[in-house]
């Protein structure tokens, strides 16, 4: 596909519904990737991709200019820091250098060169020993995840409880989801598992659940992205 953009108008609404595309193969012969957004060259752009990591899989040494972030979903993850199960979520500030590997397997949800900045935290969260806060609003509960004075760019987790319609929610700056456990609708449609959403600035939505459901959202980042 070369230096063409994926999703690079941040202006748009874009969905995917990942769990329906197939694995494209990385410059690792044991991992794989889905791309959902890619802006810059091939295999040094910004990038958002779902990956995925065979059984006994390892990755060269590599540094990470503008940063990495990464959210567990399924399996280990292994790089030189150590082993980090599902649901870990990491944050590998601008410069950060490792050599990933998989023992069992995994798949991983990656943004990549998103996050500028010397002075970023780096930030390991095993989110499954965390527990849920009130956010106070709609029943919904939350596992904050970064957020630092000086940056615009805000992660979390948030649980929907079932049997819900939202307060509209406004995203000034755009947001990103990608629903990890069960779904919502709203006025785009159906939203399941494996779902990327991402909302330009200005943008709202009104979401309804039928069960509880469980999301990443990303809020403040289109600020740190390139326009394809």
């Amino acid at each position: 596909m070369g230096d063409e953009a994926i999703n690079g108008d941040l202006d748009v609404y874009v969905e995917i519904q990942t769990a329906s595309m197939p694995w494209a193969p990385s410059p690792s012969p044991s991992v794989w990737r889905k791309r959902l957004h890619r802006v810059g060259p091939a295999e040094s752009g910004q990038v958002t991709s779902i990956v995925r990591y065979d059984a006994e899989s390892k990755f060269p040494v590599h540094e990470h200019p503008d940063g990495e972030e990464i959210l567990v979903l399924d399996g280990v993850f292994s790089d030189d820091r150590g082993d980090w199960p599902t649901g870990t979520y990491l944050l590998n500030p601008e410069g950060y250098r490792h050599a990933p590997s998989s023992r069992e397997g995994c798949i991983l949800f990656v943004k990549l060169r998103q996050f500028p900045g010397l002075d970023r935290q780096q930030v390991a969260i095993d989110t499954a020993a965390v527990p849920w806060q009130p956010s106070g609003t709609d029943g919904i509960d939350v596992k904050p995840l970064y957020s630092q004075s000086g940056y615009a760019d805000s992660m979390a987790l948030e649980r929907w409880p079932a049997n819900v319609r939202l307060a509209r929610r406004d995203y000034r700056d755009g947001a990103e989801l990608f629903v990890i456990e069960g779904g919502f609708r709203d006025e785009h449609g159906e939203h399941g598992a494996g779902t990327w959403m991402r909302y330009p600035a200005g943008a709202s939505h009104t979401p309804r659940t039928a069960d509880a459901c469980t999301i990443y959202i990303k809020r403040g980042g289109h600020r740190y992205l390139n326009c394809g």
